[in-house]
């Protein structure tokens, strides 16, 4: 029997042994608690497996198993049913966590690039315009005085500046380096940089996890040697 029949039957039967170790006089608000919580318990477990799942049918199914009314489907296609999902869950899971990350990092580039106003610079960083700029861009060698918002594709900020920072170039990571050299002084610009020319495979310790695509807005302020 599937893992995802148990954690259903689990539950009626915990609701049942619940209500019948209640003392007589509980009060009706620890009831409605008591299934409250179970019923948050079971959906955090169920959004984080089964993310797509229809709730309404959930719903019908367990009401109905719980009251013993005749269920909607026959057993057989309950099994069927029960069986193929968790060897889909069995087999995902299986799938490299690398592999995993590439393909959510394509996805997300892939998302990126189509927005409005998007280029792309001949490294695969994406750019995007927000405030023109007028004055000199950085050499190679050059420091360049920034302020800076650095986010994960979720949008979780993992870094940014109070005040302005100057840095060298030759300091930073390759997809700083590339584009700042073709911004010009008072520009703002919203960069999206591909994890190759992040951090790539190794992360930045807990903070940036393996192959994460990172999202800069940049304004540079001022460049000298």
């Amino acid at each position: 029997m599937s893992r995802y029949l148990f954690l259903v039957l689990g539950l009626i039967v915990y609701v049942a042994d619940a209500n019948e170790q209640l003392p007589s006089s509980a009060a009706i608000q620890d009831q409605h608690d008591l299934a409250y919580s179970l019923g948050a318990s079971l959906g955090e477990r169920l959004r984080q497996e089964v993310p797509d799942l229809q709730i309404q049918a959930l719903i019908d199914g367990l009401k109905q198993a719980y009251q013993g009314k005749p269920l909607a489907l026959d057993s057989a296609r309950i099994e069927k049913l029960l069986a193929q999902h968790e060897a889909q869950t069995e087999a995902n899971a299986q799938v490299p966590r690398s592999e995993k990350a590439l393909a959510g990092e394509q996805q997300f580039l892939a998302k990126e690039k189509a927005a409005p106003g998007v280029r792309e610079l001949a490294d695969g960083i994406l750019l995007t315009e927000l405030t023109p700029g007028t004055g000199n861009k950085p050499a190679a060698s050059d420091q360049v005085q920034v302020k800076y918002v650095g986010r994960l594709p979720d949008g979780t900020v993992f870094d940014q500046s109070t005040q302005p920072q100057w840095f060298r170039l030759d300091s930073v990571i390759s997809g700083w380096r590339s584009a700042l050299q073709q911004m010009p002084v008072g520009a703002k610009w919203r960069l999206v940089i591909p994890s190759v020319q992040a951090y790539g495979a190794d992360g930045a310790g807990e903070l940036i996890p393996p192959y994460t695509p990172l999202v800069f807005e940049i304004q540079l302020l001022g460049t000298r040697q």
